[in-house]
């Protein structure tokens, strides 16, 4: 199993950053007791790991806004927006990217020096104005029943597939116009551009997925469908995949587009943010850090989670995948950029 075990959270202490938190701010650090925080990353991942904040010395309560899930990044993200004025938010912790690049780009989002070692992955995984990092990454996969289809030979091997009408209705994936399954699209639709197929090709090649495939509401859904047998294979997450595995389904989960010349898997990290002009902006920044943290990101690679750790020095960190499994390489902020046009042909083709 490729993803790594964790020890317990030890407690960090809030004195030893404040040191850090008083040059990021420009100000001599005050007492806050309380910092907002907006979070798409599912509540059971996110709620223990602010509860340990919480127990940490001298630590401000976390106040926790979570997404719903019909509406899922997009309502939080949204909800930033409309309170650019007035922020009410301190921190945002979202389970998917786009969201982030796209309050990046409003300016919303306070630029910072993240503690981070030299060897870290920076190209694909942190803004280039420093206004987001990316900690722990799940990754975007095939799962297979194995009793639909017995033999290996038959099983899909990319994401291209979908398309293919061998699988007509017996292929499924969350519809692409939220979460991790819209960030894949438009990162698809970037990296079409660069083809000699180009935005035509995917247009093309989007009509015959939604034709072709089962469209369900979410990549949980996705997973249980390939689970029960309802389909024989989908394109889902890392952590929903691992918990039809770990439940004991009859499933297998693939790693994409493997092949030399293939495009890899890809990853999909959770993002921290500070809001610019937070009301907290020195609890922020302390919570921040935590977030950011190679401890906190072991407690996301635990379990359920199912993340790639992006800090380096674990076995099972992307950079000591090498070999093993061919990532996608992903330029976000590049994708974010074909984000309304992309979304525009996504609803025609996904109603």
């Amino acid at each position: 199993m490729l993803f790594y075990s964790f020890r317990l959270l030890k407690s960090l202490t809030l004195a030893a950053l404040l040191p850090v938190v008083s040059v990021f701010v420009g100000c001599v650090p005050r007492s806050e007791s309380e910092v907002v925080v907006y979070a798409s990353v599912d509540r059971e991942y996110a709620g223990p790991i602010f509860d340990a904040f919480e127990r940490t010395e001298n630590a401000p309560s976390i106040a926790r806004q979570f997404d719903i899930e019909s509406s899922k990044t997009v309502g939080l993200a949204n909800r930033i927006l409309q309170e650019r004025n007035r922020p009410k938010c301190d921190l945002f912790w979202n389970g998917e990217i786009l969201h982030t690049i796209r309050l990046q780009k409003a300016g919303l989002l306070r630029s910072r020096n993240w503690q981070l070692p030299d060897n870290w992955p920076k190209t694909s995984f942190a803004a280039s104005d420093g206004t987001w990092i990316g900690v722990g990454a799940r990754g975007r996969v095939l799962l297979v029943n194995k009793k639909v289809l017995n033999q290996e030979s038959e099983w899909p091997r990319s994401v291209s597939e979908l398309s293919d009408p061998k699988w007509k209705k017996k292929c499924g994936l969350a519809r692409p116009l939220y979460g991790t399954t819209a960030t894949h699209f438009l990162v698809l639709a970037e990296k079409a551009t660069r083809s000699a197929d180009g935005e035509d090709g995917f247009s093309r090649w989007i009509n015959e997925v939604a034709k072709n495939a089962v469209v369900l509401s979410g990549n949980k859904q996705v997973a249980q469908a390939v689970s029960s047998g309802q389909l024989a294979w989908g394109l889902t997450d890392t952590d929903d995949a691992k918990i039809e595995i770990d439940n004991g389904a009859a499933v297998e989960m693939i790693y994409p587009d493997q092949e030399a010349d293939g495009s890899g898997c890809m990853l999909i990290p959770t993002t921290v943010s500070v809001i610019q002009g937070s009301p907290h902006p020195v609890a922020a920044e302390l919570l921040a850090n935590y977030l950011a943290s190679k401890t906190v990101e072991s407690r996301l690679t635990m379990g359920n989670a199912a993340s790639f750790a992006l800090w380096p020095g674990s076995d099972q960190s992307i950079g000591n995948q090498e070999g093993k499994i061919n990532f996608m390489k992903v330029d976000f902020e590049a994708a974010a950029n074909l984000r309304e046009a992309t979304y525009e042909k996504l609803k025609n083709a996904f109603p």
